[in-house]
């Protein structure tokens, strides 16, 4: 039997650059949350959870309670990126009718406690899947397969929320959503190049020439991966929570789909995907990203015999995220140096595109 207590996540000490200011945070939990906290709470200790390249996460413990802080990076952004406010409204809003959203606590708009805007929510105890999953924790090819379709199953739930009744329908324009997000990713990868990638050109014209006529308009997460799940330590198949809603909208769920199966890397891909893999997707008895598409559609009653524009905007969009985060290490907005070699995933993920391309 698995020790649960062995495979759920942990965070680790905070990287130097990217510490907490301990009091001031403490003074502003007491008078914001006061009733949340342990009576005798004890002195707060500050971990951070490195899975994340975008926003920063941390752990704050007291006595026996654990909160998770969620605040936006230094260095030059976009102006709808890392909006905190946002995030922790609309989770709020989703989280009675998709009880998989963690409980939102607080938010602050005031940066001069940390630095930075930022939110505080439940801490949810359990398994989040990062590049492989914990050491001890060995699942069948029949769980990993299980864990597939719970996932997607999750993601067909979130696409059928009611929007009048969660009081989303305004957060963003909806309709000429496929639209609005090739041209917005597109100015984006021109503003965010630097000289050592490769120019998109080919790739933005077919794109813009090759949008579906015709969308569907739901809640889309737009970064659902396993990594951004947290799954049951007693049973690894079972999802208790999902995070990361920093880029949900309004929008097309076919383009909910490409955007994950950008992340899906299978054990038959080549050196370089495999390499740069964030989840466990290559686990034996994981979906294939054709039988994703097939399970999603089927389930959904869905007809996309031709996916290869949902999922050559999945590519490009996940460069342009990662040709982002590396502008911000190429003009030394950060100093991690885990984004030093993002430009070459960058001209990988072009790559791909090409070759997708090419197929269609």
């Amino acid at each position: 039997m698995t020790d649960s207590s062995a495979v759920t996540d942990q965070a680790v000490e905070v990287r130097e650059d990217e510490a907490l200011p301990i009091e001031a945070l403490d003074n502003w939990l007491v008078e914001n949350i006061g009733s949340e906290l342990p009576e005798e709470r004890g002195e707060l200790r500050i971990t951070q959870y490195n899975g994340g390249v975008s926003n920063w996460t941390y752990r704050l413990d007291y006595n026996g309670l654990a909160l998770v802080l969620r605040r936006p990076p230094d260095g030059t952004k976009a102006k709808s990126a890392h909006d905190m406010g946002r995030e922790y409204r609309l989770q709020k809003r989703l989280r009675p009718a998709f009880p998989h959203v963690p409980r939102m606590l607080a938010h602050c708009k005031d940066e001069s406690v940390i630095g930075a805007e930022f939110y505080v929510m439940e801490h949810i105890t359990g398994i989040i899947p990062r590049r492989r999953f914990p050491k001890g924790l060995d699942l069948s090819s029949d769980q990993a397969r299980q864990l597939c379709t719970n996932a997607l199953d999750k993601i067909i739930e979130l696409h059928q929320v009611d929007l009048n009744s969660t009081g989303l329908r305004k957060i963003a324009k909806g309709r000429g959503y496929t639209e609005r997000q090739v041209n917005g990713w597109c100015g984006r990868y021109e503003r965010a190049k630097t000289w050592n990638v490769f120019g998109a050109g080919s790739v933005m014209q077919w794109l813009q020439e090759n949008k579906p006529s015709e969308e569907n308009i739901c809640l889309v997460h737009n970064d659902f991966r396993l990594d951004n799940l947290i799954l049951n330590p007693e049973d690894p198949t079972e999802i208790i929570g999902i995070l990361d809603w920093e880029l949900a909208t309004l929008g097309n769920p076919l383009m909910d789909i490409g955007n994950s199966l950008a992340y899906w890397i299978e054990a038959s891909d080549d050196k370089v995907a495999r390499a740069t893999k964030r989840q466990p997707s290559d686990y034996p008895g994981m979906l294939t990203r054709k039988e994703v598409i097939d399970y999603y559609c089927e389930r959904t009653g869905t007809n996309a015999e031709d996916f290869a524009f949902y999922e050559v905007f999945g590519l490009f969009r996940l460069a342009v995220i990662a040709q982002q985060i590396y502008y911000r290490y190429h003009h030394k907005q950060t100093s991690n140096k885990a984004f030093k070699n993002f430009w070459f995933l960058v001209n990988y993920l072009l790559w791909r595109c090409r070759r997708r391309i090419a197929k269609a």
